[in-house]
């Protein structure tokens, strides 16, 4: 009785609807992608797209704590991160050597791997690992979006320890890559007379990877997965990404796709 009650018990303190996470990461992931291919100077839609990636990460932390065989899961990451590959390159503009977000999560949850099974006390230097290949390899997001990973992982169990998280790491992530001027149009202050560390703080907020804070309101919800409802099927969640980002490359293309199937027609 006593394991049947655990059993039950949520795993996490922060939201387990796995198929609310993945739906909302979509609509912002697709947000974030038409700014950056279409809309480059807007960047009201690269804030919004700041709300996918750690609702990603978040899933990657659901699933692994969940999973029955981390590694079967983790070749799954893998399997559709190869795949994808040719689309973020073909839709996104990117080189090859570019490697897509499949594989920052796949790092990411290599490492937690790493932690949970603790071979060799590989739950010190696996993270350590995973960390130093995203330093060697190109992935999206940086070793910064495979240290978020595990950094939630580690702050999974409770809503305090994943906001104090969140509110940390959203501060300094990314720090001088993008800084913003406004925010939704409203200027951005660098000066506040009656603080004196004001500057200090609003050059923070105006990096664009800080604005991944607006995804913890969503990471917090106390949402579950019902089973007696219709879930997400699960090729869905796999196929989106790749499929989306090859329509945003027919679409950023079309000219180009024309001229060939016309200078086709005309050999």
């Amino acid at each position: 009785m006593a394991e049947s009650t655990s059993a039950a018990l949520p795993r996490t303190g922060g939201n387990e609807n796995k198929d609310f996470i993945k739906l909302v990461a979509f609509v912002f992931m697709i947000i974030d992608h038409i700014g950056a291919a279409f809309f480059p100077g807007v960047y009201e839609l690269r804030i919004l797209g700041r709300i996918a990636f750690p609702l990603f990460a978040w899933g990657m932390v659901t699933g692994a704590v969940y999973t029955r065989n981390i590694w079967k899961y983790a070749l799954r990451v893998l399997l559709v991160g190869i795949l994808s590959q040719p689309c973020y390159v073909y839709g996104m503009n990117h080189s090859w050597h570019q490697l897509n977000v499949f594989a920052t999560l796949l790092l990411g949850l290599l490492g937690i791997a790493a932690i949970k099974e603790n071979r060799f006390g590989s739950r010190y230097w696996g993270p350590v690992l995973a960390v130093l290949a995203a330093c060697t390899i190109v992935v999206d997001y940086g070793f910064q979006g495979v240290l978020l990973v595990m950094l939630l992982y580690g702050a999974r169990q409770t809503r305090a320890s994943i906001a104090s998280l969140m509110i940390a790491y959203c501060l300094y992530w990314g720090f001088g890559t993008l800084s913003l001027k406004t925010v939704f149009g409203l200027p951005l202050l660098d000066e506040v007379s009656f603080l004196p560390q004001g500057k200090k703080l609003f050059s923070h907020i105006a990096q664009i990877q800080f604005w991944a804070i607006l995804s913890l309101p969503i990471i917090l919800l106390p949402m579950r997965t019902r089973k007696d409802k219709p879930h997400l099927p699960t090729w869905v969640g796999y196929t989106f990404y790749p499929v989306h980002l090859a329509i945003i490359g027919v679409i950023r293309h079309w000219d180009e796709i024309i001229a060939f199937f016309q200078s086709m027609g005309a050999v």
